[in-house]
């Protein structure tokens, strides 16, 4: 890895029209997460849409989430919100007696007419707590990218949690339950048992924070999250993100390190899955190799996929978009990336279009908006959401990773083959 690689590189900010998805979407993998919580939107029929769209895949379960629907005399100021809100609440936890975390979700309408979630959640919790605790935060697409509602909502939990001085390990950020299994099986096999989590499945198991906590973000769109830790005593662990094999790699060998974890011992609990990881990522990434990628700003997970791309799998980076550039949490993956690329943070969607017209970069990693268009222009896309919903952190998942990547490109290729038959 390069000693300074990106880290220093000049950024291209851009403050014009975006496309992306609103925070309410992260509500799609954290009500998942959170097995006694609930994510009551305060918002429209067009937020509750949304959801029902994204979360399909519920239809035959109860989901731990819902809207309370501001009607037009809510949003007219002919109805008091607060009072509605109050019996829409009341209504769900009689009927929902496992809810012991409530969370109320701000949305686009519900800032735009100025209701106060805030107060809400104080009052609602001396009705309703200690039972249920009332939490809220906002989803607001207005000036914020979708993986921000996970980022908005663990820093609304973090000054609730207890206090304690005891020295830990926290991993923040919602991971499926397999790649989590994965993580605290190599932690556990380097003698790192006491592993707390945000989010944790149950508010009963909340972490406690303090001076002795010592943070590894598991996703790199926690800025808020670590910004409210740190104001807890806790501090932070820079180390790259776990995608891929090197990137993992460097991940525990930061946290071995803090923890004083002997060479030998990491060598021995790693060996077997970097091997397999270097094996898997070699296999899938073949049709990667000196081709070209351009990112466009969607979930902030831009710049370690970059890192991934180009250090484990020979790609050549065009330009790296990211909604937000947060150079404690992004330093050791923006060294790791050599210099060359167009680093920019924000978006001018039609200037960054412009872009990638010119640049003709074999793939292009953006949102759904864009993906269609890009496609009928001839440029192959891949999907930047999918790579928050699939899971792909850690040695097991790194040759999926890879394959993510390739696969429009195989497809590319094979379309060409068939054309010219």
């Amino acid at each position: 890895m390069s000693a300074q690689g990106c880290q220093s590189a000049p950024v291209l900010r851009e403050r014009g029209q975006r496309e992306v998805f609103c925070g309410l979407t992260s509500i799609v993998w954290l009500h998942r997460k959170m097995q006694d919580a609930f994510f009551l939107v305060v918002g429209s029929r067009t937020c509750a849409h949304l959801l029902q769209s994204a979360a399909g895949v519920m239809i035959f379960a109860e989901p731990r989430f819902g809207t309370a629907i501001l009607e037009e005399t809510d949003l007219a100021g002919l109805a008091d919100a607060q009072d509605e809100l109050d019996r829409e609440v009341a209504r769900l936890l009689s009927r929902r007696t496992d809810i012991r975390q409530l969370f109320l979700v701000g949305s686009c309408p519900s800032e735009v007419i100025k209701l106060d979630l805030e107060k809400a959640a104080e009052r609602l919790n001396a009705q309703h707590g200690p039972r249920t605790r009332v939490i809220n935060f906002s989803g607001s697409g207005i000036e914020t990218t979708f993986t921000q509602g996970e980022d908005a909502c663990l820093a609304a939990m973090v000054p609730a949690l207890a206090a304690t001085e005891k020295r830990q390990l926290l991993v923040a950020g919602a991971l499926p339950d397999a790649v989590q299994d994965q993580m605290l099986a190599l932690l556990s096999g380097m003698g790192i048992e006491d592993v707390a989590l945000l989010p944790a499945a149950r508010a009963e198991d909340a972490p406690a924070i303090g001076p002795g906590t010592v943070v590894a973000l598991a996703q790199p769109f926690l800025g808020d999250t670590l910004a409210a830790l740190e104001r807890r005593g806790a501090r932070h662990l820079p180390a790259p993100f776990p995608f891929g094999e090197q990137g993992t790699t460097a991940w525990l060998a930061a946290i071995a390190a803090e923890f004083g974890v002997d060479d030998a011992v990491f060598e021995r609990v790693t060996a077997a899955p970097r091997a397999r990881a270097r094996r898997a990522v070699a296999q899938a990434a073949a049709p990667l190799a000196d081709r070209s990628v351009f990112f466009f700003p969607d979930s902030q997970l831009e710049i370690p996929l970059a890192r991934f791309l180009t250090v484990e799998c020979g790609m050549q980076a065009v330009e790296i978009g990211t909604p937000f550039l947060h150079r404690q949490v992004m330093g050791p993956d923006l060294a790791a990336i050599a210099p060359g690329p167009t680093l920019s943070e924000g978006q001018d969607v039609d200037r960054q279009l412009d872009r990638a017209r010119a640049a003709r970069p074999d793939l292009s990693v953006c949102g759904l908006g864009l993906a269609n268009p890009l496609e009928a222009e001839g440029l192959t896309t891949k999907w930047a959401i999918e790579l928050v919903f699939t899971p792909v952190h850690f040695y097991e998942q790194a040759g999926d990773l890879a394959g993510l990547f390739a696969r429009p490109l195989r497809r590319r290729d094979a379309l060409r083959l068939e054309g010219a038959t």
